[in-house]
């Protein structure tokens, strides 16, 4: 623009260089870059390899987007396209719903919206309406939470009412704090018996249906003449008969049956008792090697003990506490063992490792030490 109010004038072109620089806004540069094809038909291959500002796909898109939209598309035409095809109903429920309940996500907001309203929108569309709108600073609770409703029906209904309007099991279980499988449940009440299934039930077995009958008591009492038979192998006998209770039904029947009838505990056929294979007859004949992990948080982390007992005094004769439960510290309680007290005759221990490396069997034949 000159300083009289006339427009500077220019030679017209077609180069894309000085029509660029011509343009004094984005719009404008992008009309002109399509308006060969919009107007004259020209391929987006031609113009795209013409100016090198875009690629075909791109001026493609374009171009179609400005035949479906016209000026419009030019201009923003997302925002002005989500404010105009949301409808404020839409747009206040997500402001709403989130909230409500601030950690709905994305996903659970458009179902939300899709059940209300029957229109699934795209996420993008969603997190923009929250940037824009604003969300209330204050907002009140429909619904307090389940365990503080004083009618238990009330919180079932709680459940169903926010499931009718598109919340997800576990937006109502966090937002009720109540347990996820609690939601499942009362849908699924709701879903097979309706309202009827929102209803409190009577606790227990109904009245009129009991299992232990008097013909089981006296089949079980009959059994347990026997005084090797548990709870276990009267349940088999009952089962062959007939008469099918559980194993724990069993046991409080057989206990029942002592304190009327001063009956005896079932008692197992007679173990012989094992002697102890290492049983130490002197002083120092065997020695026992151990390794235990120990977990306390005042120690810092985990730790093992390596202890040496002696079998025959059950004295511990060296330990430690370590960090590892390597060679290096098992051979250093064993030294500490060996040059206060000798040598053992024999030194038991498990399976471990550090027992039967190269280096402590080294140890054991030159301080001419047995394992059994």
């Amino acid at each position: 623009m000159g300083t009289n109010g006339r427009r500077q004038r220019v030679d017209p072109t077609d180069e894309w260089e000085q029509i660029e620089l011509l343009c004094g806004w984005p719009e404008q540069r992008d009309y002109e870059l399509i308006r060969p094809l919009v107007l004259f038909g020209s391929p987006a291959n031609g113009r795209a390899s013409e100016t090198g500002a875009a690629s075909e796909r791109t001026l493609q898109r374009r171009a179609s987007r400005f035949d479906a939209e016209g000026m419009e598309s030019l201009f923003g035409s997302e925002h002005v396209r989500g404010r105009k095809k949301l409808p404020p109903a839409i747009r206040r429920l997500i402001v709403d719903l989130k909230a409500e309940y601030p950690s709905f996500n994305l996903n659970e907001l458009a179902e939300a919206v899709y059940v209300r309203f029957g229109r699934l929108p795209d996420h993008k569309t969603i997190r923009r309406v929250l940037a824009e709108e604003p969300i209330p600073l204050r907002f009140v609770r429909r619904f307090p939470p389940y365990h503080e409703i004083p009618e238990r029906s009330d919180g079932r209904a709680a459940v169903v009412a926010l499931h009718a309007e598109g919340w997800s099991a576990k937006a109502i279980a966090l937002y009720l704090r109540v347990g996820r499988s609690t939601v499942y449940r009362v849908l699924r009440r709701w879903a097979e018996e309706g309202p009827e299934g929102l209803e409190d039930r009577p606790h227990g077995r109904p009245q009129g249906i009991r299992k232990v009958t008097l013909k089981a008591m006296e089949a079980v009492r009959r059994f347990q003449q026997n005084p090797h038979l548990g709870e276990f192998r009267i349940h088999a006998a009952l089962a062959q008969i007939g008469i099918h209770l559980s194993p724990r039904t069993c046991g409080r029947i057989l206990a029942l049956n002592r304190e009327l009838y001063s009956l005896e505990k079932p008692k197992g056929p007679a173990k012989e008792k094992k002697a102890m294979p290492f049983a130490a007859r002197r002083r120092h004949q065997f020695w026992s090697a151990d390794i235990r992990y120990v977990d306390d948080n005042a120690l810092g982390g985990r730790a093992y003990v390596i202890s040496i007992l002696d079998n025959h005094s059950r004295a511990i004769l060296s330990s430690a506490l370590t960090r590892t439960q390597d060679l290096a510290s098992y051979l250093s309680v064993l030294y500490a063992a060996v040059e206060r007290y000798g040598s053992p005759e024999a030194l038991v221990t498990d399976g471990g490792g550090v027992f039967r490396a190269k280096q402590a069997r080294a140890v054991y034949w030159s301080l001419l030490i047995a394992r059994p």
